[in-house]
């Protein structure tokens, strides 16, 4: 009697890309959880949200419970194959913005400086430069208010580590507002920084132009957009070094995209390094 097929489940942290490059009919399952997550039909807006998502987000984004989402996922990726509980699963509901995850209101007397991408991500494009630009150089005291198709649940972790709080409305299901200021010293939910890195580990610059960026450990789609980050303050003649557990496959066309060149080497056991740096003009 041939041995049962065993099927690695999907998980909370798997992104949710990664979830429909398994099969492209579990978009249905999405969609019969949420309307919401129609968007996810468009591919062109998914080249944007389901690189950037996991599926414990998208649930959170939707306002759908995580548990029941996954187990219907997981039935669908493979009818009456034995698979294991999923990662994260068991008795996760996932809350939305603002509704007991430290959300708080946006300062009513501060100046407000306005950014709309809902026409970038229905086109598709990746607005993550522009967002990560206005908050660059945002003044002090003042607050960004992002327009956008959804809400932008990957950015509210990132920004927190900058010292940004937030506040999200939705005004429709497909039209948010989400206001991101700076929090007064000793005031920010961001945790405090590790503890400093082994010399090729660290985080930050070297004397010979040599950034470092470990992301191991970290849950997707943080280390993607932490690299984008990292990439917004790069200068002409430096590299990133981004340290990863496994070739960072979705990050490499965005990349490509977005005028970089780099070189992955796996030669190491533990670890794979990816150099990032400005490709040279055409």
């Amino acid at each position: 009697m041939p041995a049962e097929k065993i099927v690695r489940p999907i998980a909370a942290t798997d992104l949710v890309s990664d979830v429909l490059a398994r099969s492209e009919a579990l978009v249905d399952v999405f969609v019969r959880h949420s309307p919401v997550l129609d968007k996810l039909r468009n591919r062109a807006m998914r080249r944007v949200m389901a690189r950037l998502v996991t599926v414990e987000q998208a649930a959170r984004m939707a306002r759908v419970p995580l548990e029941p989402l996954l187990r219907d996922l997981n039935a669908a990726l493979s009818p009456g194959a034995s698979a294991a509980t999923a990662p994260g699963a068991q008795g996760c509901v996932a809350s939305a913005s603002g509704a007991g995850d430290g959300a708080r209101a946006h300062p009513a007397a501060a100046t407000v400086v306005e950014l709309d991408v809902r026409d970038d991500l229905r086109s598709g494009r990746e607005p993550f430069s522009k967002i990560m630009a206005a908050i660059a150089t945002l003044p002090h005291g003042d607050v960004l208010r992002l327009r956008a198709i959804f809400e932008p649940v990957p950015l509210f972790a990132v920004l927190a580590k900058r010292g940004f709080a937030h506040e999200a409305r939705r005004h429709a299901d497909d039209d948010w507002s989400v206001w991101f200021w700076r929090e007064p010293e000793g005031e920010s939910s961001a945790p405090a920084p590790a503890a400093a890195p082994a010399p090729e580990d660290r985080e930050g610059a070297a004397d010979d132009g040599t950034r470092w960026l470990d992301v191991r450990g970290l849950e997707p789609p943080e280390p993607l957009v932490r690299t984008l980050a990292a990439l917004e303050t790069l200068r002409v003649g430096e590299q990133l070094v981004q340290i990863n557990v496994r070739v960072p496959q979705f990050l490499l066309p965005m990349l490509a995209e977005r005028g970089y060149a780099c070189e992955v080497d796996e030669s190491h056991a533990d670890r794979v390094l990816v150099r990032i740096w400005r490709a040279a003009p055409a």
